[in-house]
């Protein structure tokens, strides 16, 4: 079981709160992912579970108990994190190993333990070598398995990936995945990157200041976001958001003040077509897609996503249309209508 619940936890640096009362509950096997801007609160809020801060307020309970005053020995979870922090002079397979030869187990049920994971992490050809002989792909698959061995309640990972270059990201969030599916096990990661979030969570928990802004599934929160600031945090490139007033030819709803349009929602039209016209300025590349900055006017820039072979220059005049069924309103609090 792996069952995780926060009451009301809180943490406080002397005067300064840096989580603001969090109410959680996270299920038996399911991966969360903690998103937000740098200094939300999201590492402190793992490290809390795990034991390395202490909560200053509120509760953690791990399958029912409380395991808030017990050291991080007792609370049955392990932690990767951004740093591999293998031993140089170990091979792989006493790194994987060594957790559990300080604990005294059997040489054999060490062996047993470590091969099988090796071979969930494919470093099966790998066990003999030193971590300078790995790439830095293997060296965290060897953080990771150095975890498994352990056969924890549930894993905690510390921005693992922060530190590899895009294309290793790309495959380790793949071998990430494919772990969670063949354990099971709970998963609680942290990061800053969303699209690591989107690919990975079960749900995604978006954190503001110390409070949760929203709990749900990456389809949830980007369909519909609770608040200006999940709805900008959400979604690459960042939803464009306008003051309704700047808008004159949409149709608001009652009560709002800012209009949210995501760049893969907006089609191209003449000039005088949909929402708004506007200029564009920057015509950015991507292969596939080509994002347009348009100059609005009063209503700003306005990013648009679109095909790669459009034939829209730089300078010209278009109109902007927006499917009133894909718009987000918001009021005046930045909550959504």
């Amino acid at each position: 079981m792996g069952e995780i619940t926060l009451q009301g936890v809180e943490k406080w640096f002397g005067d300064v709160q840096v989580i603001k009362g969090i109410d959680l509950a996270i299920n038996d096997g399911e991966f969360v992912v903690f998103v937000g801007p740098s200094g939300c609160g999201k590492s402190t809020l793992l490290r809390m579970i795990g034991g390395l801060e202490e909560i200053s307020r509120g509760a953690l309970l791990i399958d029912g108990e409380d395991k808030s005053a017990d050291p991080p020995s007792k609370r049955g979870l392990t932690m990767v994190f951004q740093s591999y922090a293998l031993y140089p002079h170990m091979s792989v397979r006493d790194n994987m190993g060594f957790s559990l030869k300080t604990a005294g187990a059997p040489k054999a049920e060490i062996a047993e333990k470590v091969d099988r994971a090796a071979e969930v992490l494919k470093l099966e050809p790998y066990l003999d070598r030193r971590p300078k002989a790995l790439s830095g792909g293997q060296r965290q698959r060897v953080a990771i398995g150095r975890s498994i061995v352990r056969d924890p309640t549930a894993f905690l990972f510390d921005e693992p990936l922060s530190n590899l270059d895009a294309a290793l990201r790309v495959e380790m969030r793949y071998e990430i995945a494919k772990l969670h599916k063949s354990l099971g096990r709970t998963m609680i990661y942290v990061t800053h990157d969303q699209v690591e979030a989107m690919t990975l969570a079960d749900r995604i928990v978006v954190l503001e200041f110390g409070k949760i802004a929203q709990v749900g599934s990456p389809r949830e929160l980007y369909e519909r976001p609770a608040n200006l600031f999940v709805a900008q945090f959400i979604g690459s490139p960042k939803m464009n958001v306008m003051d309704v007033a700047s808008v004159p030819r949409l149709t608001a709803r009652p009560g709002a003040v800012k209009v949210g349009m995501r760049p893969e929602h907006i089609a191209i039209g003449a000039e005088g077509e949909g929402v708004m016209d506007g200029t564009v300025d920057v015509l950015e590349y991507l292969g596939a897609d080509t994002f347009l900055i348009v100059d609005c006017g009063a209503a700003g820039s306005v990013t648009v996503r679109t095909d790669g072979d459009t034939d829209v220059k730089e300078g010209a005049r278009i109109g902007l249309i927006a499917p009133e069924e894909r718009l987000h309103f918001f009021d005046e609090a930045g909550q959504a209508l």
